[in-house]
């Protein structure tokens, strides 16, 4: 019987880079991980990170339009009992809150 561990992040970086970490160093398929936004609204996150941050000169011009509506789901389906630490593990080094096992 499958599982789903769920956590939230404040960033859309935080979360993709524990997707990326998943998918490539663990092996997770793309397909088995799901992101959304914890709420009804299309969201970046808590806080600006990553692509919406003003980068070092020279640079494009700094956005300020980033969709901060709350923090980002990340779910995970796995079958393997086995991958749920690694899983915890990969949120917990990217600043993960609430995880959750369904």
């Amino acid at each position: 019987m499958g599982t789903t561990l769920t956590a939230q992040f404040e960033t859309r970086r935080e979360a993709e880079m524990t997707v990326e970490r998943l998918v490539q160093e663990h092996g997770i398929e793309r397909t088995d991980i799901f992101i959304s936004a914890t709420g009804p609204n299309n969201s970046a996150g808590e806080a600006v990170a990553g692509s919406d941050a003003h980068a070092g000169e020279p640079s494009v011009e700094a956005r300020e339009d980033a969709a901060l509506n709350g923090s980002i789901d990340v779910s995970v389906d796995i079958e393997d009992e086995g991958m749920a630490g690694t899983i915890r593990a990969a949120f917990a080094e990217f600043s993960a809150h609430d995880v959750e096992e369904a």
